[in-house]
C-alpha cells in the first residue's frame, strides 16, 4: 500500500522549512516540498498544473503574500496570493478528496480585544493584508468542507527573516534600540508550529473536527517584552528602549491586541502547546 502523501507549498519560509526539518520524522508519509518553481501561487495555471501532475491525500499551504506593509499598495498580488489562490487550492483538494491545511494570521483581528480572541469571535482586519488573510479562510472553508485553518502569530525561526534574528543583528550593532511596547500578542516558534501542524495529521484519521484552530507559543508579551528577553537570552550589551507605535508609524496599521486562545487546538488533536520562553531560548541557541 502507497503511504499518504502530504504536500506542502512554500518551502522557502520559515515554516514550510520547518517542516522539511522533522519530515524524516513521520515515515508514514510521503512528502512532497514545493517551491514557486513548483507551485506558484501567483499563477492559477501552475496550481491547475500541480494537481494535474499530483494528487496528495494532504496539502499544507504555508505559501503566502506577507509583507504586511506592501500590500497596502500591492494589493491585487497580496489578494492573489492570500485569497484567490487559496480559493483554488481548496477547490483542487476538495475535487481529490484531499485535506487542506492553510495557514493564516492573528491579523484578521482588529486588536480591540482585552483577551485572548477564540475562533468563534468575529473578525475585522485593520490592514490589507489581514483582510486578504481573512478572505482567504473564509474562501478555503467555502470551497472545501475538509479544511483546516490554522491562524498563527509572531512566526519566528532559526531559519528566514523575523523579529529574533533583526533583534539580534541590531542589538550587536547599537548601544540603544528602541521597540514598540503597545502591541501584545503571542510569539509562535516556526518548528514549534510544524510540529503541531504534524500532530493535527496524524490524527486526521482519528477525529472529524474541521474549521479554524489557532496556534502560538503561550504567554502573552508586548514587541518590548519579548525584544526584552532576546536580549537577556542573548547576552548582548544593549539597551532596549520602550517606545509607542505612534512614535513608529508604519504604512499598514497593526493590532494592538492580538493574543489567541489556543487551547482547542489541545483539546481536539492532542497538540503540545509550549511556552514562549522556552522555544525562544532553544532559537537563540540553535542561532549561536
Amino acid at each position: 500500500m502507497s503511504k499518504p502523501l502530504i504536500a506542502v507549498t512554500g518551502t522557502n519560509g520559515q515554516l514550510g522549512w520547518s517542516l522539511q526539518q522533522i519530515a524524516a520524522n513521520y515515515p508514514d508519509y510521503d512528502f512532497l516540498f514545493t517551491n514557486r518553481t513548483q507551485i506558484d501561487l501567483a499563477n492559477f495555471s501552475s496550481i491547475d498544473d500541480f494537481f494535474a501532475n499530483h494528487q496528495p491525500q494532504i496539502m499544507i499551504n504555508c505559501a503566502a503574500y506577507t509583507a504586511v506593509d506592501k500590500a497596502e499598495n500591492e494589493q491585487t498580488q497580496a489578494l492573489t496570493i492570500n485569497a484567490m489562490a487559496v480559493s483554488k487550492i481548496a477547490q483542487h483538494c476538495a475535487a481529490i478528496g484531499a485535506t487542506f491545511i492553510t495557514i493564516s494570521t492573528d491579523y484578521v483581528f482588529d486588536g480591540n480585544g482585552t483577551e485572548p480572541y477564540t475562533t468563534q469571535q468575529p473578525t475585522n482586519p485593520v490592514n490589507y493584508y489581514g483582510f486578504t488573510k481573512n478572505m482567504g479562510e473564509k474562501l478555503a472553508l467555502e470551497n472545501n468542507e475538509n479544511t483546516i485553518v490554522i491562524r498563527t502569530s509572531w512566526v519566528y525561526a532559526p531559519h528566514g527573516n523575523n523579529f529574533v534574528k533583526t533583534m539580534l543583528r541590531l542589538m550587536k550593532e547599537r548601544a540603544f534600540i528602541s521597540v514598540v511596547e503597545d502591541q501584545v500578542g503571542c510569539p509562535t516558534y516556526a518548528p514549534d508550529l510544524a510540529k503541531a501542524i504534524m500532530q493535527v495529521v496524524t490524527q486526521l484519521p482519528h477525529t472529524s473536527k474541521r474549521g479554524i484552530y489557532h496556534f502560538s507559543n503561550t504567554g502573552i508579551i508586548s514587541w518590548f517584552q519579548f525584544a526584552t528577553a532576546i536580549q537577556q537570552m542573548a547576552k548582548i550589551h544593549c539597551t532596549v528602549q520602550p517606545i509607542p507605535s505612534s512614535a513608529y508609524p508604519t504604512p499598514a496599521k497593526r493590532p494592538a491586541y492580538s493574543a489567541m486562545y489556543v487551547q482547542d487546538i489541545q483539546n481536539d488533536f492532542n497538540v503540545e502547546l509550549t511556552p514562549w520562553e522556552n522555544s525562544l531560548a532553544e532559537c537563540i541557541k540553535a542561532l549561536q
